[in-house]
């Protein structure tokens, strides 16, 4: 049998007391069954109560089980090396009668109760200072009630063993600030480069009110809301005693100077930065910098610092080209994702040219035009649609596609010249606009934006023709999970930064569970795919074997009008990449001698640098030709098979001759099961 130490059964009365339960005889029993069966469970109070906040620093480990990087660093100190006004500031917040209660505030705790009880689906907290204490013992972040009754014992467990002003110290020591900063410490010297006890009025009444959202009231990023959070923490200050109607005036109407302390707390990684973003939105800051964790993320060391290496060799050969000094401070930028085709697991990010440089992440928070990099959806689009296939026929002439309630639309090539008629294979393979536009206009932009969305794309889309063109906004992110769904055939991945979360006692919190979704038909992908076998071996993505890469391997470049972005994405079976160049405030990428710089001057040569190193352990693999498709030989103007006595399929106009002889000959093509090439015996 279980036996209850005296102080237990002291917490036991004081917790009946308050929340006004003593008297109800059933209600008595019910709650002293409750306690007899958690008691069991709760963690044991430290002593001395300082160590409370003495948990692990949270640690992120690489794929191969390497440590990247470790968060939370704490520096603790005592009451009196800290200003009173924040002493003051944070307990009037946080608990104005924290001198008052004994580790549970009664009237908070019915109201909380109430709504817990007669408001499914929300759990109301009531905490205390104590009670947030308490909270640091407990390695379960969920919020239940079972939790929320065990802080409640465990306050009252604190108050009965230590003052209040150990209670207090022990507290605002483990206070999470924001930007990593942990106690009252870090976050002066974060925030505004002193000790706290050199904080004035003004700073330490905007950190008093920086706990309840570290993140929503960050200085760096929302000065102003952080001085609202600011006016509250004041105006209580005046309700709880500690200052004057007019003083709490004088100090709201000041805007003390930040220090950027954030220097001391970078990971110096875009992928770090981005993967801890994206726990914080899981968990909040607390718990990721100050709780112990082990993140186990997707991240490829080896991978990660090629990707590095050819983000920053590649941007010098970028300045060479457009003569740009090494002095000059506006240089065009560039960013990288590298995903595995087999998981959604991405293996490398790059966000910019230099981390220390600027911290904005290009690959995730940036939207770009993807210019021709977005034609293969299309092309998915109009062999899923229609009786459409790589061996029909279109001319590349001067088009005007009508638009209802719009103008007409005159989409031109890029090259500014026309090539006559050509299959729709060859039509990728050089990126002619006009016929993507005669394509486009044949299957509806909303039907591109539909494979799109399939394929992984987030980015806003507008169903209008010029979105085959490229002229929506997309993220590097977007562009490689949508060719990595093309490269896996249709079966998507939802992309993700790390594979499982453990607390500090090494409980999982969070397991990524790869699941296959098939979204597109894999013959009909495997026909796209082809295509950009295409691009790569004789288009616009040529220089991918120019410049060494000798693997199998299919991609789209893609370049703005305006030349303000130069794109490439491309992959093998079993990896996907996505590169873009360009300057953050739009301007043109024009070599020495005013050219405009293409994706494939700008961006594949990034590309290219990158799997050469990225892939050199690799075993060579080809694409999985699904059972339905065959590959047929046919001349690239007529979409005849070699070798046909006919010179041209019906719709081809002879008036409009090939402008150049690549688009003579035959060329390979790969049809589905009742797709046939024209036959002119």
């Amino acid at each position: 049998m279980r036996w209850f130490s005296w102080l237990w059964l002291v917490s036991l009365v004081r917790l009946l007391f308050y929340t006004g339960l003593l008297a109800v005889g059933i209600m008595a029993a019910a709650v002293c069954l409750m306690v007899f069966h958690i008691s069991g469970d709760l963690p044991k109070l430290p002593s001395p109560l300082s160590r409370i906040i003495e948990t692990p620093q949270s640690l992120i480990y690489a794929a191969d089980g390497q440590i990247l990087i470790s968060l939370g660093k704490k520096t603790s100190v005592s009451l009196d090396m800290v200003s009173a006004d924040f002493l003051n500031a944070i307990v009037a917040t946080e608990d104005h009668r924290f001198f008052e209660h004994h580790g549970v505030n009664k009237l908070r705790t019915f109201k909380a109760l109430y709504i817990t009880l007669f408001k499914p689906g929300r759990i109301e907290g009531a905490s205390t200072i104590t009670q947030q204490l308490a909270k640091n013992l407990f390695f379960s972040f969920e919020k239940t009630w079972q939790r929320k009754f065990k802080e409640m014992l465990v306050a009252f467990q604190i108050e009965q063993a230590n003052t209040k002003e150990q209670i207090l110290e022990a507290y605002i020591n483990q206070i999470h600030f924001g930007a990593g900063a942990q106690g009252i410490e870090r976050a002066a010297r974060m925030y505004f480069d002193k000790p706290a006890q050199d904080l004035t009025l003004a700073e330490a009444a905007l950190l008093a009110g920086l706990p309840k959202s570290p993140t929503l009231y960050n200085p760096f990023r929302h000065y102003d809301k952080a001085l609202a959070r600011r006016r509250v923490v004041l105006n209580r200050m005046v309700a709880a005693g500690f200052i004057p109607a007019d003083e709490a005036a004088r100090t709201d109407a000041l805007r003390p100077a930040l220090h950027d302390g954030r220097k001391d707390a970078r990971t110096g990684s875009y992928f770090l930065d981005a993967m801890i973003q994206a726990l914080v939105n899981m968990y909040g800051e607390d718990v990721v910098y100050h709780g112990g964790i082990k993140v186990y993320s997707t991240m490829d060391s080896r991978r990660q610092a090629d990707a590095r290496t050819a983000v920053m060799e590649g941007m010098a050969r970028l300045d060479e080209l457009m003569g740009l000094d090494k002095g000059m401070g506006d240089k065009p930028q560039a960013a990288l994702v590298a995903i595995d085709n087999a998981s959604g697991a991405i293996k490398a990010m790059v966000g910019g040219r230099d981390y220390y440089a600027s911290e904005f992440n290009r690959a995730v928070n940036s939207r770009r035009q993807a210019g021709s990099g977005f034609k293969p959806f299309l092309y998915y689009a109009a062999f899923r649609d229609r009786k459409l296939h790589p061996a029909r026929v279109f001319q590349d002439r001067p088009v005007a596609i009508p638009i209802k309630g719009a103008p007409d639309w005159y989409p031109r090539n890029f090259e500014k010249k026309y090539r006559g008629p050509m299959i729709l294979k060859q039509a990728l393979i050089h990126s002619v606009n006009t016929i993507a536009a005669q394509v486009v206009a044949d299957v509806g932009p909303a039907a591109v934006v539909d494979v799109a969305r399939a394929c992984g794309i987030k980015s806003p889309l507008k169903p209008v023709y010029s979105l085959a063109l490229g002229t929506s906004d997309v993220s590097v992110m977007d562009m490689a999970v949508g060719f990595s769904t093309l490269a896996g055939l249709g079966i998507y991945h939802e992309p993700f930064l790390f594979w499982r979360v453990e607390d500090a006692r090494g409980r999982v919190l969070f397991e990524h569970i790869v699941k296959d979704r098939r979204v597109l038909d894999a013959a009909t992908a495997f026909q796209v795919v082809d295509m950009m076998q295409g691009v790569v071996d004789f288009g616009s993505g040529r220089g991918v074997r120019r410049l060494g890469f000798k693997r199998p391997a299919a991609g789209k470049t893609g370049t703005t009008d305006n030349y303000n972005d130069a794109w490439f994405t491309g992959f093998t079976p079993s990896l996907c990449v996505s590169v873009w160049t360009g300057y953050d405030q739009k301007k043109k990428l024009k070599d020495k001698n005013r050219i405009g710089i293409t994706g494939g001057r700008g961006a594949l040569p990034i590309w290219t640098d990158f799997m050469i190193r990225a892939m050199k352990n690799e075993p060579e693999r080809d694409f999985l030709m699904p059972p339905d498709i065959r590959y047929e030989i046919v001349e690239k103007r007529t979409g005849c098979l070699a070798g046909s006595r006919a010179n041209m399929a019906d719709d081809v106009d002879s008036s409009q001759p090939a402008a150049d002889a690549d688009s003579a000959g035959t060329i390979r093509v790969a049809l589905k099961k009742g797709q046939e090439p024209c036959r002119r015996d």
